[in-house]
């Protein structure tokens, strides 16, 4: 099993390519809307965390406008500098992004006066998953520690079916998700 360092080079160019050979077109297609059975899982009054998304991520701006539309309230993360742990703010604008600024990544997020969240449902960026519902992050372990802090969170990967991966260097404190979500498939829930 290769380290976490060569598994996320690989993994980020073979995301890259995979969505470099998509049409825009076919971009606008994917990750419209979560699937029925995971709609099941998920309570009417839930807070919906979600990220937004780099240009090679699987996109969440539908995901948003979806869940806004049925009555949740969105959630998405922020920072208030680069050494300060990832917390969870509310995003009221889904549609035109006005309540968003750049963070200290360059991601948009919530402006500092949104009101801090705890998600119910945490819809997640991914480098690499398994059909077991491990999940190889970034690497910078934001995601990780929240997690340890909010253990009730249901958790559930986005990725392009590329970054399916047979194993990942998984360690103890890597959670696993409840599902995974990718344009052609559902895995999970577990």
């Amino acid at each position: 099993m290769e380290d976490k360092a060569s598994q996320r080079k690989l993994l980020r160019k073979k995301r890259r390519e995979c969505v470099e050979q998509l049409p825009e077109t076919m971009r606008g297609l994917v990750f419209r809307h979560p699937p029925a059975p995971l709609l099941d899982l998920i309570a009417p009054d839930a807070v919906i965390g979600l990220y937004h998304a780099t240009a090679d991520e699987a996109p969440t701006a539908h995901y948003a406008g979806f869940f806004f539309d049925r009555g949740h309230t969105i959630a998405l993360p922020r920072f208030a500098s680069r050494d300060a742990p990832m917390e969870f703010a509310r995003h009221s604008d889904p549609y035109g992004a006005c309540d968003l600024e750049p963070g200290p990544f360059g991601a948009l997020q919530p402006e500092a006066d949104a009101d801090t969240l705890v998600p119910d449902v945490l819809f997640m960026p991914l480098l690499g998953f398994t059909a077991r519902g491990e999940r190889l992050g970034q690497g910078g372990g934001h995601y990780d520690r929240w997690l340890a802090e909010h253990p009730a969170a249901q958790t559930v990967g986005l990725a392009w079916d590329v970054q399916l991966c047979e194993t990942l260097p998984i360690e103890h404190h890597d959670r696993h998700l409840h599902a995974i979500v990718t344009p052609t498939r559902l895995y999970g829930p577990f």
